[in-house]
């Protein structure tokens, strides 16, 4: 396994509550004061009107990856087979197109142009998708050329200067909310009350949905070869058992955790969320073992793939009550 970096080792400390964060508390509590009212500020803003189709935002409260890439496919798949026109915006995490708003082309943009998040879900989709740091510019481009009849926001629940209809927050179940601090003392990138306030609470790797949140699992459904495209059902991959797994998200725990589910035995390989990979990336690695990788991750070494890497392609599950009441609330919000 790699050295931690940094942010990982911070990471870390959150989550298994390191008690020396307390000396932190000082700024969590400014960070916790000014979130507060930056939301407040925002929600008073007259000058802010809601779009003329429902916007639908998937974030987070705390700081990494909590499963909100296959929470957009998910939704983008759930309307499209309602019959409706989707639209989709991000931020695009290090996307570097040659403008903005940037309309995402998977056959034509390269991930580290536009973001890996963003071409995966247009590549998955074929949906119209735009980047943009400023989201109500991306929105408003969306909405002048494409038409479409909903839009979901990926990540932006922060970004207030974007009106939104509903608010999903994603939940990393196995990890929670850490020690339930603001930064830099803990995760959370807002106060725990927030949660109060969204429509719905996801949490991402549940069993089985409660009172306040609904349950999200990632079912595996093929092994993909990087280079040729050949997939395997993951229940009868033919090749070693033991097997390098590399895993740049925010919890790297839940895709090695899903390998051994599978009857793999994963050597573990944490690079950071985000990770920008080259053909040089992998060579301390085993090469006498086949390379097994996420999605995300894959995006970003199509170009440079050997024979023998792959990657779990997952997908969202989530139960009727969600989608039952998700289609009820949006029904409740559409303008007359």
């Amino acid at each position: 396994m790699k050295g931690r970096s940094f942010g990982q080792w911070l990471v870390s400390a959150w989550y298994r509550g390191a008690g020396w964060l307390v000396l932190l508390r000082p700024l969590s509590a400014l960070y916790a004061r000014i979130a507060r009212r930056r939301r407040a500020r925002a929600l008073a803003d007259p000058s802010l009107s809601q779009p003329p189709v429902p916007l639908i935002v998937v974030g987070n409260v705390t700081l990494g990856g909590t499963g909100k890439t296959p929470m957009v496919i998910w939704l983008v798949r759930h309307f499209q087979q309602r019959g409706l026109k989707v639209g989709v915006v991000s931020r695009g995490y290090g996307a570097r197109p040659p403008s903005f708003p940037w309309l995402v082309n998977p056959e034509r943009d390269m991930p580290a142009e536009v973001g890996d998040e963003p071409w995966l879900i247009a590549s998955r989709c074929h949906v119209p998708l735009m980047v943009d740091p400023q989201r109500p510019r991306a929105v408003a481009r969306l909405i002048r050329d494409h038409q479409p009849d909903l839009l979901i926001s990926d990540d932006g629940l922060q970004h207030y200067r974007m009106s939104r209809t509903l608010e999903l927050v994603m939940i990393d179940h196995q990890r929670g909310l850490g020690n339930r601090r603001c930064l830099p003392e803990g995760p959370l990138r807002e106060p725990v009350e927030r949660l109060a306030s969204v429509d719905f609470i996801i949490r991402n790797g549940a069993l089985e949905d409660a009172p306040d949140s609904f349950a999200m699992g990632l079912r595996p459904t093929a092994l993909v070869a990087l280079r040729s495209g050949e997939r395997v059902d993951p229940q009868h991959w033919p090749g070693s058992r033991r097997v390098n797994a590399v895993a740049g998200i925010g919890n790297p725990q839940r895709f090695f955790d899903s390998l051994r589910q599978l009857g793999l035995d994963p050597v573990e390989h944490v690079f950071p969320d985000h990770a920008r990979y080259n053909a040089q990336s992998f060579a301390a690695l085993d090469p006498a073992l086949p390379l097994l990788m996420t999605e995300k991750d894959a995006v970003k070494c199509a170009a440079f793939a050997q024979d023998d890497w792959w990657y779990l392609s997952v997908e969202a599950v989530l139960s009727e009550a969600f989608a039952c009441q998700l289609d009820q609330r949006l029904n409740l919000h559409r303008p007359d």
